[in-house]
């Protein structure tokens, strides 16, 4: 992802990791920040994660959901079938580059199905204020069902749902929706004439 305006910048003086796990790494950085007296220093934590995919799983009729309890709210979440592909011990990589890989195996943990269609949407970031974890998002289409394959961590936390188009718009706006990439990626989805009921 490249930004077309090129205005001050933080600076980076020193970094160190504060911590680590299987999904993610937690770095702190020494930085400095523009200011009009000059350099102001300070410190910047930055998570960093694999690149994601965030799949919307499209059968003409229905999109398909999947709800979880999402602990660090503290709240049952309906989302897009989305993940990374963690390398084994590096939170902080992939085992692959190829974000269509990350969209089809995530659909088919989740969801059980295997799409016959791919469509990139978009490039998107899914918090850049305090990670540095991006996603692409894409529209799964002539969907295959099949039995869900989910990680050890999630056996027995999902949940299937599918809605209507109009159904997950309600869903939004009623707040029962308040994954960002999930609203992102059905919203290019729809923009782009992709998501059309049969």
């Amino acid at each position: 992802m490249s930004a077309s305006f090129d205005g001050p910048r933080i600076r980076t003086v020193s970094s160190r990791e504060a911590y680590r796990n299987p999904w993610m790494v937690l770095r702190e950085d020494a930085i400095e920040r523009p200011g009009p007296d000059g350099p102001r220093p300070g410190i910047y934590a930055v998570v960093m994660k694999p690149w994601a995919a965030v799949v919307v799983p499209w059968d003409g009729e229905r999109v398909h959901l999947v709800g979880q309890h999402r602990y660090p709210l503290g709240d049952w979440s309906w989302e897009l079938p989305q993940g990374a592909s963690h390398a084994a011990g590096d939170g902080a990589s992939s085992t692959t580059e190829d974000p269509a890989e990350v969209a089809r195996h995530e659909l088919l943990e989740e969801t059980g199905f295997v799409a016959g269609e791919l469509v990139r949407l978009a490039d998107l970031a899914f918090a850049p204020g305090m990670a540095d974890q991006r996603f692409t998002a894409f529209l799964a289409r002539d969907l295959r069902p099949g039995p869900p394959q989910p990680e050890a961590e999630e056996e027995g936390l999902l949940v299937p749902r599918a809605v209507t188009p109009d159904e997950l718009d309600a869903m939004i706006d009623d707040g029962e929706i308040v994954d960002a990439a999930t609203v992102a990626a059905w919203l290019l989805a729809v923009r782009r004439g992709l998501v059309v009921p049969g």
